[in-house]
């Protein structure tokens, strides 16, 4: 006698450019995809990165995340990351460039799931936008505005443009630079930013002016106020 075969589920869809799911559903075909190193969920919306250039992306990634790196090693219980998978709502999961956070036992925004991942709002997210510009400076910055990321940094990379901007009463305003083109952090006293230096990849002068951040009297109070906590 033949034996009815058993039956035998299809396989799990792999995950497409384009794709409509819920955050659970991404979260499902991303994992079993381990062969993708980047890939994020944007308004509902799946989105893959494409290989990345050494110009365009990598170099001025490199210069943010030394910037950045540099300020948490000077500010104690704030964290730096590089590409973590964020989880900001049911269509939000992003991967941003880097993020600034305070610790969750010092009052931050954002905390660590049981399997590791951020869940909610850090307080600073920065993006490189080479060809994603049209995404970071759209759905992607309504999905930050939305979930109360209070600072966001988008590096323009063939613009030659940094835009920084802060929330302030639910939108977006962009920080403007001081006359020797500084930009000052509201959320994070002491991070400065000078736009020309890193725009012209001169890490000395960006981190000459960030040591100048880092020693002001700002910097002082808010370590000071966060070891309270």
């Amino acid at each position: 006698m033949t034996s009815t075969p058993a039956f035998i589920p299809s396989q799990l869809p792999p995950l497409e450019n384009g794709d409509r799911l819920t955050r659970l559903e991404f979260e499902r075909r991303y994992n079993a995809m381990p062969e993708v190193k980047k890939a994020e969920l944007i308004e509902g919306v799946v989105y893959m990165a494409s290989p990345l250039r050494f110009r365009p992306h990598a170099e001025p990634h490199g210069r943010l995340i030394t910037w950045l790196g540099v300020y948490q090693a000077a500010t104690p219980q704030v964290e730096m990351g590089i590409e973590p998978t964020v989880r900001l709502d049911i269509d939000n999961e992003p991967q941003p460039d880097g993020v600034l956070r305070i610790s969750q036992a010092s009052g931050g925004r954002s905390v660590l799931g049981d399997d590791g991942y951020l869940e909610g709002a850090p307080e600073l997210v920065a993006e490189i936008a080479a060809s994603s510009v049209s995404i970071d400076l759209g759905d992607k910055k309504r999905a930050y505005r939305r979930n109360g990321i209070q600072e966001y940094i988008v590096w323009q990379v063939f613009d030659q443009k940094i835009d920084w901007f802060i929330l302030e009463n639910g939108d977006y305003v962009a920080l403007q630079p001081n006359p020797q083109g500084v930009i000052c952090s509201q959320v994070f006293p002491g991070l400065w930013l000078e736009v020309p230096a890193m725009l012209q990849g001169n890490m000395q002068q960006v981190l000459a002016t960030l040591q100048r951040g880092i020693h002001s009297e700002n910097h002082t109070a808010f370590v000071q106020k966060i070891m309270e906590q």
